[in-house]
């Protein structure tokens, strides 16, 4: 800006800066021109020691406590190795380890792993012409909860409340589809869980598209899906075919994302008064998802990137 001729007083004003900010850097330009604008305190090199100690802490952080306890606090492990907590949590902060966080795993032990998640991931990335992939899924045994005591609305400062107690209201079982080339749902509420009802499930969205298109339905292994009514509503529709994803991957079934969801929005935290209520309140949503619906943008970027059972560990179903 100074060498475009702007004043200083414009200068100060776009970029919030001082007089004597903006003199300083004109001044070491001056005196050495381009070598003058880099940085003179660029901070000290850590030393041996500190190196050490630092290689100490994450050595120490990725072994169990000797104590019995299950993982590694700061203070803990700062007290082992007569060092500062503050240290530790820095350190860890660097390598991005978190002790106190754990996560859960599944690892499919289906030996056809490869053959079936290509046939569903096919599915979503190349569907077949002139046909129509539905997802489908129950969310089982979905409670109806009332409160005993008002809930208290959120305010500045303080999270919304509910009673700790709670009046149960029945349970529901919902039957979802999504449409993995629009995103929409086509739902169903049912009193009980059964393969009847899945079959019937399967019948209506059958009927609700024209006669002689070809159908797929992606489905996990549950046993409801694979008994006598579904083999014979298969034999019934040859236009029809069912895809079950490998053992222990739910997470093939894009249905599955929309009913985390469909937890996190509705029932986590609803309060229903009996299970018409609730049985009404999820197709409303349902409608109102249906009306922004888009598809989910999934993708599996790197196959050899899974966790593999050995076959001497795997358990036989």
């Amino acid at each position: 800006m100074l060498a475009e001729g702007l004043p200083q007083s414009v200068i100060r004003e776009r970029l919030g800066c001082t007089r004597t900010f903006i003199g300083r850097w004109q001044q070491r330009f001056r005196e050495a021109r381009l070598e003058g604008l880099y940085a003179r305190h660029q901070g000290s090199r850590r030393s041996q020691a500190s190196l050490r100690l630092e290689a100490r802490i994450l050595k120490a952080t990725q072994e169990p406590p000797s104590d019995g306890t299950t993982h590694w606090s700061t203070r803990r492990l700062a007290q082992k190795l007569n060092t500062n907590h503050a240290l530790v949590a820095r350190v860890w902060a660097r390598a991005g380890l978190k002790p106190h966080r754990i996560s859960s795993y599944v690892a499919s032990d289906d030996p056809d792993f490869e053959t079936k998640a290509l046939d569903v991931i096919g599915l979503y990335v190349n569907p077949p012409q002139h046909a129509i992939v539905f997802s489908v899924d129950e969310k089982t045994a979905i409670q109806a909860l009332d409160r005993t005591l008002p809930t208290l609305p959120l305010s500045p400062g303080r999270a919304e409340r509910h009673g700790f107690e709670y009046i149960r209201k029945g349970t529901l079982s919902l039957y979802a589809a999504l449409d993995t080339a629009t995103g929409k749902v086509v739902g169903k509420t049912a009193e009980r869980h059964t393969s009847a009802e899945f079959v019937a499930f399967l019948s209506s969205l059958v009927a609700s598209q024209p006669k002689d298109r070809e159908i797929h339905f992606i489905a996990d292994n549950l046993s409801a899906h694979k008994t006598r009514l579904v083999s014979e509503f298969l034999a019934d529709h040859p236009k029809v075919r069912m895809h079950y994803t490998p053992t222990y991957s739910s997470w093939l079934n894009q249905v599955e994302l929309w009913l985390s969801k469909l937890e996190r929005d509705v029932t986590a935290r609803g309060i229903f008064k009996s299970s018409p209520d609730l049985a009404r309140k999820l197709m409303r949503y349902i409608r109102e998802h249906n009306k922004t619906a888009k598809p989910i943008k999934w993708k599996y970027t790197d196959p050899t990137h899974r966790i593999r059972v050995p076959l001497s560990s795997a358990t036989v179903h």
